[in-house]
């Protein structure tokens, strides 16, 4: 299926390089065309995952080992068009400019071809090495259709690789490809224009090589192009620069003379019309896709976005989720929790008595088993949200909740950030970049903090393990996280009423196929969320659960522990022993700094129910939602047992009644995220007004909830 075989005429070959080393290519093209799937369908590749310098849109960087080279493959953030509108793709156009790259791959999907490639010969215009990958293709096969990669070839003049990531066809012949057109030192793009075009391109583009910036024919070329287009990014660029008064003098006359020729409002739209016309020519003499009379897709859509039936599917979907979260969770979480617990005892008796023992054994190991024995029930949820986002379901379920969302003051598009605010509060927060009114934005993002992230849901587990019966437990999960949603609804619509006054801008979105799901993709995706939050337990938490212990541990008070041992050593009774140990453990404890801290903010938190362990608790959750579990676990000193698990449940049953646990949840779900999502939103919102806001706002909201549950359960009788 590859083009550049050593026989195909569009990978002709002058001079081989000698030295072998890095290739760097830019993977780019627009949103939801296959580019990850790709990169994740690559075999023996090594993805890392970042951000871009400067910004907190994330960078996936793939390298490959083969033929002597190192291939660094750069997946770019979806991108329409030059003309770019959002933040990501404002990243992806600045890479492609300004960054030193080799080549590029632009992905495009066989299903949406025609728009893909007015794209693709924007990128043309660069006139740069680059190979175009035709993505599912398989589905264009199923209708009968067929892509004829040689005409397209001839047609741009670059090779071309028909592929299907879902079947990983084609998918590895791309870095042979890649490194092909590296070692290739001739770049054959046939992209011109009509004549009238052309001829304003070549007089702006000698105006622009008079700068020592655009001395290169093929770049001065391309920035004419631009110009010509109204690119906003590239005028700047040649503002301060000594040709900028005689360019501009040109660049208005040639805006005239065009617009007047083509008769059309704007350079932009005669470009635009242009690139249409040589996109229609090519399919007309490359492609040949026939349409169903009522695709597979129309008939599902029938169904689950049926305007009575779809919202009600679509909780259904989500209640059922949240059912298997617990399900299905619950064996591998007792499992985790049992080997972690045996580890600590074992530790515990090999170990000589000492500080190093009991922060091994009291701190880091049950804080960190607290948090990953509820990684089951995490990558179940990631699970079941990546499923239905590849289906193509979750653009269905955006496009459900548009109405409903409009009735609270949101955007339509506003449905993307919540959903992703279930996984983790920081990409929601930044997913909010696509919604491109501000008003709207900032309403999106200070909700954002009533959708609880997974990190939140080891508090909710531990509590509803706690205080509810088992097969009431996926219900109570669920009517939190969709309580949250509601309650974060009904404050959109008073910051619409009161701060954000207007309606929001109408939502368009594309609708996908449905597709079936790469079980790669999948895997990919929860390995690296699993890996992710390993990570944070395996070094955050640890360091957190040492500062905890440090802080319940010190200063020691010797006299208090030799007048309890004295106690313990007289009394032969078990029973006894052990009241005597845990009535030390409780003065000690007190006594402690933590204890002491937590004793000194404790009464803005008592009329909630909570005592200072759990004032402390929930203070530090301002770090990490998942420090919350781990510094209970700390404070209770639960890793010493086989089922840690089962002894914190039953401290937290001693320690706090049912209207308390309820008012923790309530103050939980509702109070202010973590403070990498916190820097996320002042990162975003440059306004301190709005960042004031945000920092205080929520916690007030919470406070008061959590004291409204907890007076109206305790006037009820609990």
């Amino acid at each position: 299926m590859s083009s550049c075989c050593g026989n195909d005429t569009s990978c002709e070959k002058s001079t081989i390089k000698a030295e072998k080393g890095e290739i760097k290519a830019a993977i780019v093209g627009q949103p939801n065309v296959g580019k990850s799937s790709i990169i994740n369908a690559l075999s023996n590749a090594k993805l890392h995952v970042g951000n871009f310098s400067g910004v907190t849109v994330e960078k996936k960087e793939v390298y490959v080992k083969k033929n002597g080279y190192d291939v660094l493959m750069t997946d770019l953030p979806g991108i329409y068009a030059f003309n770019a509108y959002a933040p990501e793709e404002q990243v992806a156009k600045d890479f492609l400019i300004k960054e030193d790259y080799d080549l590029i791959v632009n992905v495009v999907d066989a299903n949406t071809l025609s728009r893909n490639l007015i794209f693709t010969l924007q990128l043309l215009d660069m006139h740069k090495k680059m190979i175009l990958v035709i993505n599912m293709v398989d589905e264009i096969e199923k209708r009968d259709g067929k892509i004829n990669r040689k005409r397209i070839e001839e047609l741009l003049g670059i090779p071309v690789i028909l592929t299907s990531a879902k079947q990983n066809r084609g998918v590895d012949e791309i870095i042979d490809c890649i490194i092909n057109t590296y070692d290739t030192n001739i770049v054959k793009n046939k992209i011109y224009y009509n004549e009238k075009i052309e001829q304003r391109i070549e007089d702006l583009a000698k105006i622009l090589q008079k700068s020592q910036h655009f001395r290169d024919k093929k770049y001065s070329r391309f920035i004419a192009i631009r110009l010509l287009d109204r690119d906003e990014n590239i005028y700047k660029i040649i503002h301060d620069l000594p040709i900028f008064i005689e360019a501009h003098k040109a660049l208005e006359k040639m805006y005239a003379e065009l617009e007047a020729e083509f008769d059309e409002d704007s350079t932009t739209d005669i470009l635009a019309n242009e690139r249409v016309a040589i996109v229609r020519n090519l399919q007309m003499e490359a492609v040949d896709a026939k349409e169903e009379e009522e695709s597979l897709s129309e008939k599902i859509d029938n169904f689950l976005i049926h305007p009575v039936l779809g919202l009600p599917i679509f909780l259904f979907f989500m209640w059922a989720l949240f059912q298997l979260t617990f399900v299905l969770g619950n064996y591998p979480m007792n499992i985790i929790a049992n080997i972690f617990g045996e580890t600590s005892a074992y530790i515990a008796n090999l170990l000589p008595e000492g500080s190093f023992n009991s922060i091994l054994t009291q701190g880091i190991l049950p804080a960190v088993s607290a948090v990953v024995m509820f990684l089951p029930n995490i990558i179940i949820l990631f699970f079941g949200l990546n499923l239905l986002e590849q289906t193509g379901y979750m653009s269905r379920a955006a496009y459900l909740m548009d109405g409903f969302l409009k009735r609270f003051g949101l955007q339509g598009k506003a449905f993307v950030p919540l959903v992703s605010g279930f996984g983790c509060t920081v990409p929601a927060y930044m997913a909010a970049r696509t919604l491109k009114n501000p008003k709207d934005r900032i309403i999106t993002m200070l909700v954002l903090n009533f959708i609880s992230c997974q990190a939140r849901m080891p508090i909710y587990i531990l509590l509803i393990g706690a205080f509810f019966a088992n097969h009431n437990q996926g219900n109570i999960l669920f009517g939190i996280y969709i309580g949250g949603a509601i309650l974060g609804l009904i404050f959109a619509k008073i910051l619409r009423k009161v701060l954000f006054k207007g309606e929001p801008e109408p939502f368009v979105m594309e609708m996908p196929p449905y597709r079936f799901p790469s079980g790669k993709v999948l895997f990919m995706t929860i390995w690296i969320k699993s890996k992710m939050f390993l990570k944070k337990a395996g070094s955050f938490i640890a360091i957190a659960a040492m500062v905890v212990w440090f802080l319940s541990s010190y200063p020691m008070h010797d006299n208090l522990r030799q007048d309890y041992a004295y106690k313990i050593n007289q009394t032969k009774n078990i029973q006894t022993k052990n009241t005597l140990s845990d009535e030390l453990h409780s003065k000690l404890l007190e006594s402690s700094y933590l204890g002491t801290a937590g004793k000194f903010i404790e009464p803005v938190f008592k009329p909630l129910g909570f005592d200072w362990r759990v004032t402390v608790s929930v203070i530090a959750g301002l770090v990490a939602k998942e420090v919350v579990v781990s510094t209970m676990a700390t404070i209770y000193s639960v890793g010493t047992s086989g089922a840690s698990s089962k002894k914190l449940i039953q401290k937290i049953r001693e320690n706090m009644d049912f209207k308390a646990a309820i008012a923790l949840i309530i103050f939980v779900m509702i109070y202010s995220p973590c403070l990498a999502a916190m820097g996320t939103f002042y990162s975003e919102v440059p306004q301190w007004a709005w960042r004031t806001f945000y920092t205080i706002y929520p916690n007030i909201v919470a406070w008061i909830f959590a004291y409204s549950g907890y007076h109206i359960l305790s006037f009820i009788g609990y």
